[in-house]
């Protein structure tokens, strides 16, 4: 209101210096005084010219004035005025000689609207009613308004903060029926305004007249498509009362209300219904999702110089990536925080309820959080949040977070809180357990397994963390799958987008899946994940294994009971399969003893005797030999096979000066174990 009181004064004044000037002629220096007094009395704004004023009659007459400044003497401060470089106002002598200067042009250059910027609303705030100011007084008119390179200046001396809206070049077109047409472009900051509004103007007064108005406007950063609309406007005293509120934006239309209280600190109040709501976000440059949180400035410092109650409802809305339906927001912003809630959030085929509070009292804007996620798809939601692409599923979580910091990497860095999560029937993307265990006998793996057609699929992946500083901490880890399990521990840099966890894998080796009713077999050493979350390397924990490298090679020796089960029963289905009958038909004999005249039936647990040694054997060299040639890789291997054969339940006599049986025997293992253990 105070801008278009000012903007009506200006306006005002310039008519009745022209009007003067055309009764007196060129003005001396005592006419400056009478050109205020009757500008004061008309408006209210006290009225000085420090400049020079020209008058030209030909080809029209032209009367030029130059350094005006229109200020409210009721201000002592001095911050609010208005500055005009020059005015320059074309009419026809005609309209003089009338007696109804009738002014073709007025063009207005440079004019800046010094606005202080208030934390508090003001008492008493309504101004006292100040004369009605009309586009035609003293029975002149004007045709056509031009404002070139104008401003509107924001700034509070104290907090240090200013603000611009700048390159204001606009131009207002009245009719004989008093429909104006106001065009022009503008910018905010970095952002470019374009904007076309119609209003019918009731005859003066128009305090408390109902004014329709016709808007058009474009923000290409941030709105994606043009914004129009109609309202019914009315002025009341220091409010602009805004019903009947409907238009689209894009393909979605739009209905409610809203209320600007000017008269101090700015009160917004605004509802809006969307059927579709489209708003988009800045993208991250392509491939930037193992590079750091960006360390630009976050300035929300403008939140604590406007007070709003909002509330937006929409059937659908995108917001940059995300897509919710249905929305239903409810905002409050005083004193420079802002709370932002919502309930019935529908996010990815799932639904999110909480509460944001967002502090910009402080130097360090601090934020802190509270929701709850139900049936939401995960893969969307962390590829948007944190380029996180290597998670799908049904993702049900509890966050409870807190931060403080001036950008993306401080918030990230200074996170603090709780996070529970679970993932339901979903997938690994990009990286196949089964086969990084395989992997991981040879050699380190530099990063995910880059590939669209593989995953590992999941029933449940659950972790709890406690974040403090950024780190967020889990020390359960679990991983179900129907062919693996994974438990584990670990640590995730939010600020570095680091990761380090310890991992122990497990195959599930029977058909049985998560029904069996034996334990999954181990891979018998740790796995390590550190590095980037984008690409880290994976690779086994050698030191751990050599901790206890006993049990390690043990759950190596396991595995083989897992791969071909209890007492070698499916080794000759395997076999079989692989062109080794021939093998298997004999039972024992080609693969354990020969002398099966007098094998025992003990000696038919292969794979707890000489077959486990050939597996372990086989992973060993793997190992060993991978070792050398793995990146990051440690050189040392698993300890080396007993020379002694593992005890047999009912030891067979020793054959005369025969090889051993079990480097005659173990020969189609190993062709087994090199096409299941190959790359």
């Amino acid at each position: 209101m105070r801008a278009v009181k000012f903007a009506g004064a200006a306006v005002a004044a310039v008519i009745i210096v022209i009007a003067l000037l055309l009764v007196v002629g060129i003005p001396s220096g005592f006419l400056t005084s009478t050109i205020a007094s009757r500008v004061e009395n008309a408006t209210g704004y006290r009225l000085s010219i420090d400049g020079t004023t020209k008058v030209s009659l030909w080809p029209t007459l032209n009367i030029t004035l130059n350094d005006l400044t229109l200020q409210d003497p009721r201000d002592r401060s001095g911050i609010t005025r208005l500055t005009v470089d020059s005015v320059q106002a074309d009419m026809t002598l005609s309209s003089v000689w009338s007696g109804r200067p009738k002014i073709s042009e007025l063009v207005i250059s440079h004019p800046v609207l010094y606005q202080p910027l208030l934390r508090e609303r003001l008492p008493n705030a309504n101004p006292s009613p100040t004369p009605a100011v009309s586009l035609d007084m003293d029975g002149a008119s004007i045709d056509r308004i031009r404002i070139t390179d104008g401003e509107v200046a924001f700034s509070r001396v104290r907090d240090r903060v200013e603000g611009r809206i700048s390159a204001i070049n606009a131009e207002a077109v009245t009719d004989r029926d008093r429909k104006v047409d106001f065009a022009g472009t503008a910018r905010a900051g970095e952002r470019a305004i374009k904007f076309d509004i119609k209003a019918g103007m009731p005859a003066p007064p128009i305090e408390r007249q109902s004014i329709p108005v016709d808007f058009a406007i474009d923000i290409p950063d941030v709105l994606t498509s043009q914004l129009t609309g109609h309202a019914e406007t009315r002025l009341n005293g220091g409010v602009v009362m805004i019903n009947g509120l409907t238009g689209v934006l894009g393909d979605g239309a739009f209905n409610g209300w809203a209320s600007v209280d000017i008269a101090s600190k700015p009160l917004v109040k605004l509802d809006l219904d969307f059927q579709r709501l489209t708003l988009p976000l800045s993208k991250s440059p392509e491939g930037t999702a193992g590079q750091p949180w960006s360390n630009a400035p976050i300035d929300v410092s403008g939140l604590n110089y406007v007070d709003a109650q909002v509330r937006i409802s929409a059937n659908e809305a995108n917001i940059g990536e995300a897509r919710l339906a249905p929305l239903a927001l409810d905002a409050k912003l005083a004193g420079g925080v802002l709370k932002a809630g919502t309930s019935n959030l529908g996010a990815y085929g799932g639904q999110i309820s909480g509460e944001v509070i967002l502090d910009a009292t402080s130097g360090a804007p601090s934020f802190a959080m509270h929701s709850d996620l139900v049936g939401v798809r995960a893969l969307p939601l962390l590829k948007g949040l944190a380029d996180f692409d290597r998670l799908d599923g049904k993702l049900q979580a509890k966050l409870a977070l807190r931060s403080a910091g001036t950008s993306q990497r401080a918030l990230m860095a200074n996170m603090q809180g709780t996070a529970f999560t679970n993932f339901q029937d979903g997938a690994i993307r990009g990286i196949n357990v089964a086969q990084m265990i395989r992997s991981l006998t040879a050699g380190t793996l530099s990063g995910w397994q880059d590939s669209q057609e593989l995953s590992t699929d999941l029933s449940q992946l659950s972790a709890s963390f406690r974040i403090d500083k950024g780190q967020a901490v889990t020390t359960d880890l679990n991983l179900i799958g129907p062919l693996v399990r994974v438990t584990g521990a670990g640590t995730i840099d939010l600020g570095t987008k680091m990761m380090g966890f310890r991992v122990e894998p497990k195959l599930v080796m029977t058909t049985e899946g998560q029904g069996r009713t034996s334990d999954p077999v181990g891979f018998g050493i740790p796995v390590m994940i550190e590095g980037l979350w984008s690409q880290p390397r994976i690779y086994p924990d050698m030191a751990g294994m050599l901790d206890n490298p006993d049990a390690a090679y043990a759950k190596l020796r396991e595995m083989g009971k897992g791969l071909f089960g209890p007492d070698g029963a499916g080794l000759g289905n395997i076999l079989g399969s692989l062109g080794l009958g021939g093998a298997a038909s004999n039972g024992g004999n080609a693969a354990g003893n020969a002398n099966p005249q007098t094998q025992q039936p003990g000696q038919n647990d292969l794979l707890g005797g000489p077959l486990g040694a050939a597996i372990g054997n086989l992973i060993q060299q793997g190992l060993s030999g991978g070792a050398g040639s793995g990146t990051g890789r440690s050189s040392r291997g698993l300890p080396a096979t007993p020379a002694t054969p593992a005890p047999q339940a009912s030891p067979a006599p020793p054959a005369h000066d025969d090889p051993p049986a079990a480097q005659q025997d173990s020969q189609p293992m190993n062709d087994v174990l090199r096409q299941l253990f190959s790359r």
